[in-house]
């Protein structure tokens, strides 16, 4: 068995990488090549945690395997470590023997990243000018460094509960070389593309805060009961996601389907606009969703690129299991 620890991962896989593994998974899944397997993710009932297993099989690439992993809560206060953690186990197909152990926290910030850019490169406007970000926590930057290598965005307006944290897209736009604003959720209305990324069980963004054009990449709903936009706004818009079942199930689709205001026959696969089979935007006016629930083939796939790249320079750790 082959281990590529954590610590190694930063020198291993780029945002370019990560996006390429993810387009190439979506668009799998989109054909029927790669399928996800029943997410399990549940709150155990200790420090507040959310703990589950993600896993999948893609024919294609015979990458087959599993993420086990949640969200502490309390790590960056209690321990100074992040909140989110995770390890992905990669699995030899053909005789279902354990292959690689890859540390996940870094691969799953990079994974998301660019599972939104991905959809901003296939679903926003192409004269898309202005980013908004709804969230400033530890994977806003991700998201946010991410996004703006789609579009020749000239400005980027952020909000968040805890305004406090609004420096962490500050800095990344000053990075980039770009103003930054913080704006009230009205102001959302100047954005050509939204990236949501909260834990909220509640409604931030309203369907009337969105403009005609808009592309919106809801990224934080990912369990029953999260809510980030108004359940009118998936009416409004024309509605992609990574996994059909997850989306109506627990991502932000759960609750417009739930209440009857869309079908599960009106959430489309992103995958299906990148092998084109779906035609994705249709007009300048059109709004776009994206609900990125995260699925394990998006872990797989960039676990499997950092296994034979850390083989490949010599760095991945061999112990016999």
């Amino acid at each position: 068995m082959l281990i590529v620890p954590e610590r190694e991962i930063a020198d291993l896989m780029t945002r370019e990488a990560a996006f390429d593994a993810v387009e190439k998974v979506f668009a799998a899944m989109a054909s029927g090549d790669a399928y996800n397997f029943p997410v399990v993710r549940e709150a155990i009932g200790h420090e507040d945690a959310l703990y589950g297993f993600k896993g999948g099989f893609d024919r294609a690439g015979l990458t087959l395997g599993l993420k086990a992993g949640g969200y502490w809560p309390n790590n960056l206060d209690k321990r100074g470590i992040i909140n989110h953690q995770s390890t992905v186990f990669l699995f030899d197909p053909d005789t279902g023997m354990v292959k690689a152990m890859v540390g996940g926290n870094l691969l799953t910030a990079l994974r998301t990243a660019a599972a939104s850019s991905v959809s901003i490169r296939h679903l926003a406007r192409k004269d898309a000018r202005v980013i908004g970000m709804i969230g400033a926590g530890h994977q806003a930057r991700f998201q946010l460094r991410a996004a703006l290598e789609q579009r020749d965005f000239e400005k980027v307006i952020g909000w968040n509960f805890h305004p406090e944290m609004l420096p962490n897209l500050q800095e990344v736009a000053e990075a980039a070389g770009l103003p930054f604003e913080a704006v009230e959720l009205d102001g959302m209305r100047e954005a050509d593309v939204i990236v949501s990324i909260t834990s909220s069980f509640d409604a931030i963004l309203g369907a009337d805060q969105v403009s005609p054009g808009t592309h919106v990449a809801c990224m934080g709903t990912d369990t029953k009961g999260k809510k980030e936009v108004d359940p009118q706004l998936l009416v409004r818009a024309d509605v992609f996601t990574d996994e059909v079942a997850q989306s109506v199930s627990i991502g932000e689709a759960q609750h417009a389907v739930g209440r009857g205001l869309i079908s599960e026959a009106d959430v489309a696969q992103l995958g299906a606009v990148i092998n084109g089979s779906h035609a994705g935007r249709s007009s300048d006016d059109q709004i776009t969703l994206f609900d990125g629930t995260g699925v394990g083939l998006q872990d797989l796939a960039v676990a499997a690129a950092v296994v034979d790249l850390a083989v490949e320079r010599g760095i991945a750790i061999e112990v016999d299991f």
